[in-house]
């Protein structure tokens, strides 16, 4: 455990350097703050609004502060554990409560104590909430953010209008019933995780549209939401530039040129910040036993049927076969389900002791590590390579 704490604030070259100095035999997150910044410096000079990292893709303090020190200073979060992380590490950024349902005690120690004032909701009831918990401030201090269901977008990863949303009369009703209260109000949507449509966001504008033309009160923001897609093997995502085009064209057709605009990335930010050194603990026949699986970083290879870049590392002795197979990988649990669904391509003469890098692991992996079997992968390396090469 000791050697797991240490390795954390060091820095390396690549995946085989860490190898070679740690010879781990736990799985290894490899940072990449130089990308982070690059994937931040990205939205921040080419979308026209507020950039809110969506901190529920990768908490870790690391990630946090890379992203921070590329100048991201709004985070979307979820949960007063979120509020809290951001605002006590960096009091001058601002924390916006994107879920749209909350506890009351939560709306409360949100707004009193880490001053929050952006709160999404999309039912009546929540709206009655957010008024009662923070009745001891002014109305007009909170804004807030109605949040539309919109039609499915092809090429999503997860559809989340199934849980969260309302329909455009509802929306009608709650602007009108907030803005009655005294609260500045705004508009918020979601079209998908990892959506690869980039039209999907002027069809969730045009439905804003018509709802603020119908409740005839004005917008304090609109918030564009998150699903900014990564590249993943065999799933290469449209050019940044073509989703904020069909963004700035939604908000100028549908009137929102002087509104205050958001947008949440969270995948698109991170996955390619972060990556996965694991290692072959047993070989049968083309049977992979893998040091972290479902349970562990890779749970969303099982629920997204994402494919990651891998490739063999072994740093010292022969020079791995040129011939190379499909293998069947599986996690370290007890469990028999915790296979990965798709097969590694690596080479053939693969063997105990090698270690595997898979990249573009930033998004959803450590944040939805469990501690199944007493397994918990939790060592952060810096490392200072460029990420491997995706969509193939």
């Amino acid at each position: 455990m000791s050697q797991r704490r240490s390795a954390r604030n060091v820095s390396y070259v690549d995946a085989e350097a860490v190898a070679r100095a740690l010879s781990p035999s736990y799985p290894v997150y490899l940072l990449r703050p130089h990308q982070l910044a690059a994937n931040a410096r990205a939205f921040l000079d080419r979308f026209s609004g507020s950039v809110l990292y969506a901190v529920k893709c990768n908490p870790h303090p690391q990630v946090l502060r890379a992203l921070y020190d590329a100048g991201i200073r709004h985070f979307d979060t979820a949960s007063l554990p979120e509020i809290a992380q951001v605002s006590e590490a960096y009091p001058d950024a601002r924390t916006y409560f994107m879920h749209p349902v909350k506890g009351r005690a939560v709306i409360r120690t949100a707004y009193e104590v880490y001053g929050v004032r952006h709160f999404v909701i999309d039912h009546a009831s929540e709206l009655e909430k957010v008024l009662e918990e923070t009745r001891k401030g002014l109305p007009e201090e909170l804004v807030v953010i109605v949040r539309l269901t919109t039609p499915p977008a092809a090429g999503t990863l997860y559809h989340l209008a199934a849980k969260f949303g309302c329909s455009e009369s509802e929306a009608v009703a709650l602007l009108r019933q907030a803005r009655t209260a005294g609260c500045r109000v705004g508009l918020a949507f979601h079209v998908g995780s990892q959506c690869r449509t980039p039209g999907a966001y002027g069809t969730a504008l045009d439905i804003c549209g018509r709802v603020a033309a119908e409740a005839k009160v004005e917008l304090a923001c609109l918030d564009v939401g998150g699903g900014f897609p990564a590249d993943y093997v065999e799933m290469v995502a449209p050019p940044l530039e073509l989703y904020l085009d069909e963004v700035t064209r939604g908000l100028t057709a549908n009137g929102f040129d002087g509104v205050e605009v958001f947008c949440e990335p969270g995948r698109a930010l991170v996955a390619s910040g972060c990556s996965l050194l694991i290692q072959v603990q047993l070989r049968k026949n083309d049977q992979l036993y893998v040091n972290d699986g479902i349970y562990g970083s890779l749970s969303e290879m099982v629920d997204a049927g994402i494919r990651l870049p891998v490739r063999l590392v072994r740093p010292d002795g022969p020079t791995p076969s040129a011939e190379e197979r499909d293998f069947i990988v599986n996690g370290p649990t007890c469990d028999s389900l915790d296979v990965l669904p798709q097969r590694f391509r690596l080479p053939a003469d693969v063997r105990e002791g090698d270690w595997i890098e898979v990249d573009q692991i930033g998004a959803y992996s450590n944040a939805l590590a469990t501690h199944f079997n007493g397994f918990y992968p939790e060592t952060f390396v810096v490392v200072e390579d460029a990420p491997l090469a995706r969509g193939q």
